[in-house]
């Protein structure tokens, strides 16, 4: 994945960026305003080790190492040029398979201004562009109406749900299976995306 990452990606006033070491203090800074709104929606882990959190460095490194190694692609969402959330594309498999999954999270007081859709629809196409990849799935729990609108508003098509598939804020949690692949926008999603905005506002 030399040739594919770091990734940098910018549309009008939203960008890709990587997450990096000096990003903490805005990282943390947004995780604690919207700690009870994220909650809900994150994986969690079912067993108590005792063992203490690993610290946003040691979180960083590690994220580092699995996108060069080819299995994950940590980034950032900026608006203008400010840290306003996460996108991670994890789970990178290729050979025959060539998948991946996407996961997101947007600080609550950047919310419903079309962030979000607009950073999937630049990863969605650099994955099938540059990266070569032929599938993306996003694992929504069937509740976050406002990470399924995200989904929706994108074109992706709903495979199936997936039964206790995630240990979520103390229970295992349904998730729906949202799928894209090369095939269905041979012409990308961010261009149909950003002239459906258009044609709305």
């Amino acid at each position: 994945m030399s040739s594919v990452w770091p990734v940098r990606l910018a549309e009008g006033r939203v960008g890709l960026r990587p997450l990096r070491s000096r990003d903490r203090g805005r990282w943390m800074e947004l995780r604690r305003n919207n700690l009870e709104w994220l909650k809900q929606w994150e994986a969690t882990v079912p067993e108590v080790s005792g063992e203490a959190p690993p610290s946003f460095f040691s979180m960083v490194r590690r994220l580092h190492r699995e996108a060069r190694d080819r299995q994950s692609m940590p980034l950032v969402i900026t608006y203008d040029d400010e840290v306003v959330g996460q996108l991670t594309v994890g789970g990178m498999a290729w050979g025959s398979l060539r998948s991946c999954f996407i996961g997101y999270w947007i600080d609550h007081d950047h919310a419903g201004r079309d962030i979000t859709p607009t950073a999937v629809a630049m990863i969605v196409d650099y994955l099938f562009e540059r990266a070569h990849l032929h599938r993306v799935e996003i694992n929504i729990r069937p509740e976050n109406t406002a990470s399924r609108r995200v989904v929706e508003k994108l074109g992706f098509r709903v495979e199936g749900l997936r039964e206790r598939y995630l240990h979520i804020d103390g229970d295992w949690r349904d998730h729906l299976t949202y799928v894209l692949t090369a095939e269905e926008v041979p012409d990308g999603i961010l261009r149909r995306w950003m002239e459906h905005r258009s044609s709305t506002t």
